[in-house]
């Protein structure tokens, strides 16, 4: 039995949850729990991670927040999709529920900062945002990683924002923004070449209502943009 309630002493019973949460995005990934195929009841789950039900089912709620289980009336909760496994390799233990927090975090966050940016920017800020979109651009041309270019094209969308907080929050929280963006786009790598276009697509759209001074769009485009991220930290990478 998987009893994490001894090899985690010092959690809380929330903290609890988002272990129990993780490992069974792992047992999923993995096969152990396939895809179209029933879960265990709560207090099966409850049993085998050495938890209380309330525990197992907060883990769950989660799971079917991201997409990854989906309950059905009177027969219990199935498997929905399955994340390729590299996911959890690049992540450390414990933090993946956190990873999806900050997720749903940067799209409140980074929309308004477009939102700003739309409004704000200067000629210097246009040619860094220029610069930045080429960047991930020539990225996608020669199949890299791209981590860094993302990130610094989102960078200077702060910057066009004329506020310092955004700037500043970016700084305080590089490591957990580095993190998606480096499991996204790895992932990406492993996708067809439609599903890049598709994410610098995005980008696109980001930076185009930006320029052209449109606010909401641009606040929407930016969170339409992190919002699919997230999703698709789940999504299988086949096909």
């Amino acid at each position: 039995m998987d009893n994490l309630a001894t090899a985690t002493p010092a959690r809380s019973e929330t903290r609890f949850s988002d272990i129990i949460y993780e490992k069974i995005v792992g047992m999923i990934s993995d096969g152990r729990f396939p895809v179209n195929e029933r879960l265990p009841s709560e207090q099966s789950l409850a049993t085998r991670f050495g938890a209380s039900r309330p525990v197992v089912r907060e883990a769950l709620e989660r799971l079917r927040n991201d997409d990854l289980i989906v309950s059905r009336k009177g027969s219990g909760s199935y498997v929905r999709q399955q994340p390729d496994s590299s996911v959890l390799q690049q992540i450390p233990v414990g933090s993946l529920a956190d990873v999806q927090r900050f997720f749903e975090f940067r799209a409140g966050l980074e929309a308004a900062a477009a939102e700003l940016a739309a409004r704000n920017w200067q000629a210097s800020d246009r040619t860094r945002i220029e610069q930045a979109i080429l960047a991930l651009e020539r990225c996608l041309e020669r199949g890299d990683l791209g981590a860094d270019e993302d990130f610094a094209l989102h960078e200077a969308i702060a910057i066009a924002s004329q506020n310092q907080f955004h700037i500043t929050v970016r700084a305080w929280f590089r490591p957990h923004f580095s993190i998606g963006q480096s499991v996204t786009r790895s992932l990406s790598l492993k996708r067809t070449p439609q599903h890049v276009r598709d994410v610098e697509n995005e980008h696109s759209a980001i930076v185009n209502a930006i320029f052209a001074r449109r606010e909401q769009d641009a606040h929407d485009a930016m969170k339409n943009h992190i919002l699919k991220a997230r999703a698709r930290m789940f999504q299988g990478v086949g096909g």
